[in-house]
């Protein structure tokens, strides 16, 4: 399913380096948080004891989560340290956070002990669903709600075209593609699974100003095969001038495409599946007592 593979160090890094310029460059993050934050209304309990925001980056939607659930345990989870050490800003004293330090394919977390399980345009920088969407059906409490969105192939269309006028090295990140994403869902055991997809276009004076967003952003280039040495002038400008072909209206355009997705936690006693192809199904002592001859 997986043909490419992320380098999760350079991943780390580079959203490390942006924890003091992501909100400088995050219009289209809010954008599809507002969006994303409208699934919740699936979720039907009168109120979650704990619910865990994965890819937090700098708590915008972390804060988000405890002003609608002001009575919940809020845990703000991102793998770059320095995005929390940011997240602290939006955990105010009244409504306050917690801030984990972990990756979202080895939640830190209990079996069954999560209500609501969001996460804001994270996932598309891990690049193994079935690691990440297990760890999400074994926290989930059953009946949970998982929300998420994550980036689709078509994102950044433009760009990749460009620098394929250029050179043939890999020099935007790819993306899966909502039947990809859907088939680990229905693999992990998550129960009825709901993916849509959203396209956006921003627009800029010029390319370069796009590659500065994406530099504040930390969503730069982190595939493994990426090319390590420095990109010569040549092939740059070349990168450049086909860009500017594309422009419309005057304005240079960027394509986004977003799946928004949601899924509930399954019953207990339902098998999951994990790593090595076996299958695992949990059940409660409680419920185990008396079977037993």
């Amino acid at each position: 399913m997986n043909e490419f593979h992320l380098d999760r160090r350079q991943v780390r890094r580079n959203f490390s380096r942006a924890a003091t310029t992501y909100e400088q460059h995050d219009v289209l993050q809010r954008e599809v948080q507002t969006q994303l934050l409208e699934r919740l209304d699936f979720y039907k309990e009168q109120q979650p004891a704990r619910v865990l925001d994965v890819g937090a980056g700098t708590g915008r939607g972390s804060e988000l989560l405890k002003q609608r659930y002001p009575k919940a345990e809020v845990i703000a989870m991102d793998l770059a340290l320095p995005m929390l050490r940011a997240a602290k800003a939006h955990s105010s004293w009244r409504r306050p956070f917690a801030r984990v330090c972990a990756e979202a394919s080895a939640l830190p977390l209990a079996d069954h002990s999560v209500d609501v399980l969001h996460s804001n345009l994270c996932f598309q920088w891990i690049d193994d669903l079935p690691a990440l969407f297990g760890e999400c059906m074994r926290v989930l409490k059953p009946g949970g709600l998982m929300v998420f969105s994550s980036f689709g192939p078509d994102t950044l269309k433009e760009l990749r075209a460009a620098w394929a006028e250029a050179d043939q090295q890999p020099h935007v990140s790819r993306f899966l593609d909502m039947h990809d994403v859907g088939d680990a869902m229905l693999a992990a055991g998550l129960r009825d699974p709901v993916l849509d997809v959203f396209r956006y276009t921003l627009t800029y004076s010029e390319p370069r100003k796009l590659l500065v967003e994406l530099q504040g952003l930390g969503a730069t280039n982190a595939d493994q095969t990426r090319g390590r040495g420095l990109t010569g002038k040549s092939r740059y400008r070349r990168m450049l001038a086909a860009y500017e072909t594309m422009r419309e209206d005057g304005r240079i355009p960027a394509t986004w495409e977003v799946v928004s997705a949601h899924a509930w936690g399954a019953p207990v006693g339902q098998p999951r599946r994990v790593s090595g192809g076996g299958e695992i199904a949990s059940f409660s002592i409680d419920s185990l007592r008396g079977s037993r001859r």
